[in-house]
C-alpha cells in the first residue's frame, strides 16, 4: 500500500465524522494478527446507508444476487 487508498468501506458499528483521522491496520485472517503495514488518513466524506433506505434505488433481489460496491472518483 503506497498511500493511495481513497476509500474504505465499513460496517457503521462506530462514530466517525468528517475531519476525524481513521488509522487503518492491516489484518491477516490466516495468522490472526496485523502485518505492521498502516495507514493513517483523514475521513472526508461519511455516508451511511441502511438496506432499505438503498431499496429506493434497486430492489432487495438486485443487491441480494449483485451485492454493492464502492467506488472512488478522482480528477483525470
Amino acid at each position: 500500500m503506497k498511500g493511495e487508498k481513497t476509500f474504505e468501506l465499513r460496517l457503521n458499528d462506530f462514530e466517525i465524522n468528517e475531519g476525524d483521522i481513521l488509522w487503518l491496520r492491516e489484518w491477516d485472517p490466516k495468522t490472526k494478527d496485523y502485518t505492521g503495514r498502516e495507514l493513517e488518513k483523514k475521513v472526508g466524506y461519511v455516508g451511511r446507508w441502511k438496506i432499505e433506505e438503498l431499496t429506493k434505488f434497486w430492489s432487495k433481489e438486485e443487491i441480494d444476487e449483485n451485492g454493492l460496491q464502492v467506488i472512488s472518483l478522482k480528477d483525470n
